[in-house]
C-alpha cells in the first residue's frame, strides 16, 4: 500500500473492524465499545497481522475528543458549571489526591522512585470525559442533576491535569527526571503564575468576546440557508478554537473545545449545532476507543497479572469508594453518590498523555505505561456494567437500610423548612419538584400571582438559591415520603413535578397521595408513552412538543381571525 493513502487505510481499517467487532459485542449483550477496544488491539503493533498507523489514529482520536467536548459544552452552560461547584470542586480535588496517594503507594511498594510513583498515581486519578459522556448519553442523563455533577467533576479534573502537564517538566529534575520543558530555566512559581494567567486569559476571552462573536457568526452562516456551510461552521469552530487554545494559551484541546461549545450555547442555533455535529462526534469517538486498544500489549496480562489487578482495583474500587464517601459527606443523595462513583471508575485520555510525558522525562518506567493502558482498557470495558449496576445497588441498599435513605440529608439544615416559614406556605401550597429552567419560571410565576410554593430539589446550590430569594425549599429526593413530609405535602393543593429527570415520578405520585388523597398532580413529560401511563395514574401531563404546538396554533388562529375578510 502506498504511503500516500496511509490515512485512508487507517480510517478504513479502524472503522470497518470496529463495526464488525462492535456488532458482535452488541449481539453478545456486551457494550459496543468493548468491540471498538478489541478492534484497536487487533490493529495494534502487539498482535500479528496488519498494523495501523498508531500516530494517525491518535490524532484522529484527538479530533473525536474535541468534538465530544464541544457537544458537552453546547449542553452545559456556565450557570450549570457554577451550580455544581460546591460538590465538583472539593470532590474532584480530594478524590484526585486520594487516588494519587493510592497509586503512588502501590508504585513505591514495587520499588519505583518518587517521581515515577507520583506520575503513576496522577495517571490513575483522572477519569476519561469521553467515556463518561458516552455512558451518560446512552442513558439520556447528561441533562440530569447527577449528569451535570459528574460532568462538572470531570471538568475540574481536566483543569487540574492541565496544570500538572505544564508544571511536571519544571518539577522533573527535582523528582529524578530530565527537564525537557520550554520554560527557559524559569522557577516553579513563575511557571505556575504564567500557566494560571494563560488559562485565565483564555477563559476571559471566551466569556467576554466569544459569547458575542461566535453566536453572531453562527447566525450569519445560518442566514445563507446552506446546511453544508452551517455544519462546516460548527465543526470549524470546535476544532479551530480547541487548536488555538492549545497553541496560544497552553489549554488542552478538550477544554478548548468545551469552552467553545459553552459560548456557542448562547446562540439560538445551539440545538441545531449539536444535531449537525452528532454523526461526526460518534464516528470520531469510535476512533478514540480504537486508538486506546492499539496501545494495549496483551502480554502484560501474562507477565504482570497481580500488578494489573492492583491497578484495576485502585481505578474501579478505590476511586469509587473515595467519590462515594465524598458525595455523601457533602450531603448529596445516594443515587448521586452512586452515579458519580460509576463515572469515575475508569481512566482515559489524560492518563495516556501524562504517561507519555512521564516516559519522555525519564520519570515513568516503560512498564508503567503498559500498566496504565491495561488499567484503562479493563476499566473502560467494565464501566457500562458499573453504570447498569448503580440503580439495582441503590434499590438493594434502600430496601435494607432506613439509615441509608436518610444519610445524605441527616441533620442537614436544608432538609427541613426553617422554623420561621410563614403559615401561608404550609397550607394549600404548591409543592414544586425541580428548580431547573422550567422550575425557575414556574416558581417566579407563582410568586407573582401570590400563590404559596415550596420547592423540592436534590441540588444543594439550587435549594440555597431559592432560600436566598426568600422562598421555602427543602433538599432531597421527592420520591421519598420523608422529603415530601418536610414540604408539608399533607396540606398541599398540588404536586407540580418540573424536573427534567423523570426517574422516580411514579414513586413521587404514590408517596404524595399516600400522604394527601386530595392532592392534584401535574407532571412535565418527555414522551407520549410516559404521558400515557402518568395520565392513567390521574396526573395532568405537559409535554414540550405538545405545548409548543398548541402555543403556535393559538398564535396562528389569533392572527388569522384578526385579519380582515
Amino acid at each position: 500500500m502506498h504511503h500516500e493513502i496511509t490515512l485512508i487505510t487507517t480510517i478504513a481499517a479502524a472503522l470497518g473492524l470496529a463495526l464488525v467487532l462492535g456488532f458482535i459485542a452488541a449481539r453478545l449483550k456486551l457494550p459496543a465499545l468493548v468491540g471498538y477496544l478489541a478492534a484497536g488491539i487487533v490493529l495494534g503493533p502487539f498482535t500479528p497481522g496488519f498494523v495501523a498507523d498508531s500516530a494517525l489514529a491518535a490524532q484522529l482520536a484527538e479530533i473525536g475528543v474535541m468534538l465530544l467536548m464541544f457537544g458537552v459544552g453546547l449542553h452545559f452552560s456556565l450557570d450549570d458549571l457554577m451550580a455544581v461547584k460546591r460538590v465538583a470542586v472539593p470532590g474532584a480535588v480530594v478524590q484526585m489526591a486520594a487516588a494519587t496517594a493510592l497509586g503512588a503507594a502501590l508504585a513505591t511498594a514495587w520499588g519505583w522512585s518518587l517521581g515515577a510513583a507520583l506520575v503513576f498515581g496522577l495517571a490513575l486519578s483522572v477519569a476519561s470525559t469521553v467515556v463518561l459522556l458516552k455512558a451518560l448519553e446512552a442513558r439520556g442523563a447528561i441533562d440530569s442533576v447527577n449528569g451535570r455533577i459528574a460532568v462538572g467533576w470531570l471538568v475540574v479534573e481536566d483543569l487540574a491535569m492541565v496544570l500538572v502537564l505544564v508544571l511536571l517538566p519544571a518539577l522533573a529534575p527535582m523528582l529524578g527526571g530530565t527537564d525537557s520543558s520550554e520554560s527557559g530555566g524559569r522557577g516553579l512559581w513563575t511557571t505556575l503564575a504564567i500557566t494560571l494567567a494563560q488559562v485565565a486569559a483564555f477563559v476571559a476571552l471566551m466569556l467576554v468576546v466569544g459569547r458575542r462573536l461566535f453566536p453572531w457568526l453562527l447566525w450569519q452562516v445560518a442566514r445563507t440557508g446552506s446546511r453544508e456551510l452551517f455544519t462546516l461552521c460548527v465543526v470549524a469552530a470546535a476544532v479551530t478554537i480547541a487548536y488555538g487554545a492549545a497553541g496560544l494559551f497552553g489549554v488542552s484541546f478538550a477544554l478548548g473545545a468545551f469552552f467553545a461549545g459553552m459560548v456557542l450555547r448562547e446562540s439560538e442555533f445551539s440545538h441545531r449545532a449539536a444535531e449537525e455535529s452528532l454523526p461526526l462526534r460518534d464516528a470520531f469517538a469510535v476512533l478514540f476507543f480504537v486508538s486506546v486498544g492499539m496501545l494495549f500489549d496483551p502480554l502484560v496480562l501474562v507477565e504482570r497479572p497481580l500488578q494489573v489487578l492492583s491497578v484495576v482495583a485502585i481505578i474501579v474500587v478505590g476511586k469509587s469508594i473515595a467519590a462515594f464517601a465524598l458525595v455523601l459527606l457533602l450531603r448529596y443523595p445516594l443515587n448521586t453518590a452512586l452515579t458519580v462513583s460509576a463515572s469515575l471508575a475508569q481512566i482515559g485520555e489524560f492518563s495516556f498523555i501524562l504517561a507519555a510525558l512521564g516516559l519522555s522525562l525519564k520519570l515513568l518506567p516503560p512498564e508503567g505505561q503498559s500498566l496504565i493502558v491495561a488499567g484503562a482498557l479493563i476499566s473502560i470495558a467494565a464501566n457500562p456494567l458499573l453504570f447498569s449496576l448503580a440503580e439495582p445497588a441503590q434499590r438493594w441498599i434502600l430496601a435494607r437500610s432506613s439509615a441509608a435513605r436518610r444519610h445524605a440529608v441527616r441533620d442537614d439544615p436544608l432538609a427541613e423548612l426553617p422554623a420561621t416559614t410563614e403559615e401561608r406556605y404550609l397550607a394549600r401550597q404548591v409543592v414544586l419538584v425541580g428548580y431547573g429552567r422550567v422550575g425557575r419560571r414556574l416558581a417566579g410565576a407563582l410568586r407573582d400571582q401570590g400563590i404559596a410554593c415550596v420547592v423540592v430539589d436534590r441540588n444543594r446550590e439550587r435549594v440555597e438559591e431559592v432560600r436566598a430569594q426568600g422562598l421555602p425549599a427543602v433538599i432531597g429526593d421527592a420520591a421519598e415520603p420523608a422529603v415530601l413530609i418536610q414540604a408539608h405535602i399533607a396540606q398541599a393543593a398540588m404536586l407540580l413535578v418540573a424536573t427534567a429527570d423523570a426517574v422516580g415520578v411514579r414513586q413521587m405520585i404514590d408517596a404524595a397521595r399516600a400522604l394527601n388523597l386530595q392532592v392534584q398532580v401535574a407532571v412535565r413529560t418527555h414522551s407520549d408513552e410516559e404521558a400515557q401511563w402518568l395520565a392513567s395514574e390521574g396526573a395532568r401531563t405537559f409535554g414540550g412538543e405538545d405545548e409548543l404546538a398548541q402555543a403556535m396554533l393559538r398564535h396562528v388562529l389569533g392572527t388569522m381571525q384578526a385579519r380582515p375578510a
